[in-house]
């Protein structure tokens, strides 16, 4: 069975084509910048190693990156398929839907429940309804599936996602931590899981064009940054991060309209705010290398956060075996995560920077050997996890 699997990311689009089950990978895709009229990159590669790598593209709208991919797809030169048709279900890492969690074929009903919860997720919810749409229009005799993203987060106890707000907010709106990033903090679960047996006590750290934290005990997640939306938790790209509920209402005695003040903390928040450079820590961190302040001062939050995150979570697992990284920055960043790492050399967390400055595009521990937490670099893959639960359903 042919298994597409879309990922459609704050400023990131990726697909991953699969032959289910044997999990072979047919092709992949993935467009940095999403929204660029002049500056994004599209990356594809088939299992026969045909690659394509374009840059300074316009890609303004996740319907132009979907149908880049699908056209490579069908390229009569290196087709993959012979047609649409041979797709037989499409599945989504979704985000957020009102009274849905887990895995669910994208009916009406749980399409409407994403459309409910639009104000809470509006920066995932719009393109994955857009993308969606667009593959109901492509594969109508597709099954399209979404692994809702809040699923591995429903272990979390009651003290850690419960507000204090008021008991009947909770109960008439169902105003609680949510979290995100399900797929990707369940795959390095499963990944840690098979490399030591067990997922002892893991933080996860998520970090790319959107990023979050998750404590792991016993497989479970205990505690997650995100909350009900994905506003809140360490600053990063665009989004403020964690800040005083009462600096909204401040600001609109100051004569800021919501809308403005809404746009600040969501989309010129984070990196870019700090910064005034971008919300690409890539370009962030070259401005500080040239002197830029503002910049520097963004790494340096953005570090911060984390370590204050990963203390945070060493308290309420009550000690820590894995510190992963993982996501783009996560991944190939070894500036942040020696900077994380040295701040918490005083919880077990010894990082050998030789390894770390080693890191390639495969998994690897980059811990000492005698350190007493085992810091490890696992690529995300939660397409993978996305593929076993559409083929399943």
């Amino acid at each position: 069975m042919k298994v597409l699997v879309c990922n459609a990311g704050s400023t990131s689009l990726k697909f991953k084509l699969f032959d289910m089950p044997e999990e072979r990978v047919l092709a992949t895709g993935k467009i940095e910048r999403v929204g660029s009229e002049d500056n994004a990159i599209f990356h594809y590669q088939d299992a026969e190693e045909y690659a394509v790598k374009l840059e300074k593209q316009c890609i303004p709208t996740y319907t132009d990156g979907i149908q880049k991919f699908l056209d490579c797809l069908l390229n009569p030169e290196h087709r993959v398929l012979n047609s649409l048709e041979e797709l037989e279900r499409v599945g989504f890492k979704t985000v957020l839907s009102k009274d849905h969690y887990g895995v669910h074929e994208l009916t009406p009903d749980v399409l409407q429940g994403m459309e409910d919860y639009m104000v809470i997720a509006p920066a995932h919810n719009t393109p994955y309804l857009s993308a969606i749409r667009q593959f109901q229009k492509l594969t109508p005799d597709a099954k399209l599936v979404g692994v809702f993203e809040t699923a591995f987060h429903r272990t979390i106890p009651a003290e850690r996602y419960m507000y204090g707000i008021p008991y009947e907010w909770y109960e008439k709106y169902g105003i609680r931590r949510l979290g995100y990033h399900g797929a990707s903090h369940e795959y390095i679960s499963d990944t840690v899981a098979e490399k030591y047996g067990s997922t002892g006590k893991t933080i996860s750290c998520h970090l790319g064009g959107s990023c979050s934290l998750c404590a792991i005990d016993d497989g479970r997640s205990v505690d997650t940054s995100f909350g009900i939306s994905l506003q809140v938790g360490i600053n990063n790209s665009n989004r403020c991060g964690d800040i005083d509920p009462f600096i909204i209402p401040f600001l609109q005695k100051e004569g800021m309209d919501l809308d403005d003040v809404l746009y600040g903390l969501t989309k010129n928040g984070g990196l870019q705010g700090i910064s005034g450079v971008s919300n690409d820590l890539r370009l962030v961190e070259e401005a500080a290398a040239e002197g830029n302040e503002r910049a520097k001062l963004a790494v340096d939050i953005f570090c911060n956060d984390i370590v204050r995150y990963i203390g945070m979570y060493y308290a309420e697992l009550g000690g820590l075996d894995h510190l992963v990284f993982t996501a783009g920055i996560g991944e190939h960043n070894a500036n942040i995560r020696a900077k994380v790492c040295g701040k918490l050399a005083h919880m077990g967390i010894w990082i050998d920077e030789e390894k770390n400055q080693a890191v390639g595009n495969e998994a690897a521990c980059i811990s000492k050997d005698d350190s007493p937490v085992t810091i490890e670099v696992i690529p995300a893959n939660e397409e993978l996890g996305v593929a076993r639960k559409t083929y399943a359903l």
